[in-house]
């Protein structure tokens, strides 16, 4: 798959409050989030499923969100704090080459990655540093745009999260998306 990150001003779009009918993020993510998880959120973009996230883990919990656009996060800090939920969101500027949650190690309960492995340089290296970031038994919701991202693609990156441990145990239906839930063994 060849690296490709999404320009900053797409932010606008993805962000954008008629999406919700396609896509609900807190329909998508209620089912995986709890109050009081550490959930991380990898290309969070300018927020569209961060503060649904962040409204889930509630006052104890954290949305710990990494993009490699400081434009996108800047975004993201102002929606938030526009929600009054700045507090439970921990945005990150991070590398092309490391998602710089070193800090986390077997803390994180649930991984969001929607629509953004595909992205990456390494999707072997995204779901090394996940599991090393993942309490035993954590979840990752992987969803990638259908037409977009092949099934073969999909399939390799199945594989790549397979090799450090994560295995498939559902495949929601998410609208546009192929999808899958992977629980760290």
């Amino acid at each position: 798959m060849a690296h490709r990150v999404c320009p900053w001003w797409l932010g606008y779009w993805l962000a954008c409050p008629l999406r919700r009918y396609r896509q609900n993020p807190s329909e998508i993510a209620a089912p995986y989030v709890r109050e009081g998880m550490t959930v991380l959120e990898p290309g969070p973009g300018m927020g569209f499923f961060t503060l649904d996230l962040a409204r889930l883990v509630g006052a104890t919990g954290r949305v710990v969100a990494v993009d490699v656009q400081q434009k996108m996060l800047d975004r993201l800090k102002k929606r938030a704090a526009r929600a009054g939920l700045e507090s439970r969101v921990d945005p990150r500027l991070v590398s092309d080459d490391s998602l710089g949650i070193d800090d986390l190690r077997g803390s994180v309960d649930f991984t969001l990655a929607f629509a953004v492995v595909h992205e990456l340089p390494s999707a072997g290296r995204f779901f090394a540093e996940v599991a090393t970031a993942s309490r035993p038994g954590a979840t990752i919701l992987l969803a990638e745009p259908k037409g977009h991202v092949t099934v073969s693609e999909f399939g390799a990156e199945l594989n790549a999260a397979a090799e450090v441990g994560f295995q498939v145990v559902d495949g929601p239906v998410i609208r546009g998306a192929q999808t899958a839930v992977l629980r760290k063994g």
